[in-house]
């Protein structure tokens, strides 16, 4: 059984950063896609990013820039650096993790940009 644990959220002001990281229970190297997506209240879940096995990115609008991923294969880790947070990015993040068609889900971790 495929595990997913989000790690990182938190509350921050505005024009901050924050690091999620997403832990698998298994070798990261056996999913074909890991990333991140996120939801805000009264919307539905987007695509923030991901990372393919072969290192290639896909990005949500607009996000490429302030955020970058990056992931540790030694710790089984996919991490989301986010800078530049703005109030619009207050969502609950939740780590995906795809083999072939089979999509896996963490629990979700909530971001909420406010002063």
């Amino acid at each position: 059984q495929v595990r997913l644990v989000e790690l990182g959220g938190g509350l921050v002001e505005p024009g901050g950063s924050l690091k999620l990281s997403c832990v698998a229970s298994e070798n990261i190297f056996n999913f074909n896609e890991m990333g991140w997506y996120r939801q805000a209240p009264g919307k539905e879940r987007e695509l923030v990013a991901t990372i393919n096995v072969g290192g290639n990115e896909r990005w949500g609008d607009s996000l490429k820039g302030r955020f970058t991923i990056s992931r540790d294969g030694a710790k089984k880790t996919v991490n989301l650096h986010m800078n530049s947070l703005r109030p619009e990015d207050t969502a609950v993040y939740y780590c995906n993790a795809r083999i072939l068609y089979r999509k896996y889900w963490g629990q979700g971790t909530q971001v909420t940009v406010s002063s």
